[in-house]
C-alpha cells in the first residue's frame, strides 16, 4: 500500500516562511496547513472538552517548539522565540497583508492605532520591518507549500490563493517611510 505523506505546520509557520523548504514542505497533503495557530489551538480545546480528552489541554499548554536543540532544565527553544514574533502578532499580520491588502506602511498605520496600548510607535515599526524582513527572505518557500484545506482567507498558499510575485526587491523606502512616520 501507499499512504499519502503529511505535513504538519500551520497557517502561520508557512506565512513567516518558518519551515525548510523540500524538506517539512515535501509532502503529499497538510491538514492544518490553512489553518492559524490560534484557531488549531481553540479547536483542539474544544475536542478536548467535547470529546473528554484532557491530553489535547496538555498538547495546547505546551510551548510550540521545533526542538532542533537539545532541551534542558536551563533552556527550551521555542517558535515565537526563534521566529521573533508571536503566533497571534503573525495572525494579525497575515490578515492586514491578505485581507486589508495592507503593505508595509500601512500595516505600521493601523497596528500604530490597533496596539498603541501596549506599544510605543518605534516599537511597532520595529515589528512590522521584522515581518516584512522575514515574510520577504523567505516568500519563495511559498511556491513549494503542500495542498491543504485553506480555512482562513489569509491563505499564504501562492499557487491557488495569493498570486503576489515570490521574489521581493528591498524595501529601503517602505522601512525609512516608516522611520519618518514614526
Amino acid at each position: 500500500h501507499s499512504f499519502p505523506t503529511r505535513r504538519s505546520s500551520d497557517l502561520d509557520e508557512a506565512l513567516r516562511g518558518y519551515y525548510t523548504k523540500y524538506d517539512c514542505s515535501a509532502a503529499d497533503i497538510n491538514p492544518i496547513g490553512g489553518i492559524s495557530k490560534t484557531d488549531l489551538k481553540n479547536f483542539l480545546l474544544a475536542a478536548a472538552d467535547h470529546f473528554r480528552i484532557p491530553v489535547l489541554e496538555e498538547i495546547v499548554g505546551a510551548p510550540p517548539t521545533a526542538e532542533l536543540e537539545p532541551i534542558s532544565s536551563e533552556y527550551t527553544q521555542t517558535d515565537e522565540d526563534d521566529m521573533g514574533m508571536t503566533y497571534a502578532e503573525l495572525g494579525v499580520y497575515g490578515t492586514l497583508r491578505k485581507i486589508s491588502r495592507l503593505g508595509p506602511v500601512g500595516m505600521f498605520q493601523r497596528l500604530v492605532v490597533q496596539w498603541g496600548d501596549n506599544y510605543t510607535p518605534s516599537q511597532v515599526a520595529e515589528k512590522v520591518k521584522h515581518f516584512f524582513r522575514s515574510y520577504n527572505i523567505n516568500r519563495h518557500k511559498m511556491t513549494t507549500l503542500t495542498p491543504s484545506y485553506h480555512a482562513e482567507d489569509y491563505s499564504p498558499d501562492d499557487n491557488r490563493f495569493d498570486h503576489r510575485p515570490f521574489l521581493y526587491p528591498r524595501m529601503d523606502w517602505q522601512f525609512a517611510k516608516i522611520d519618518e512616520i514614526a
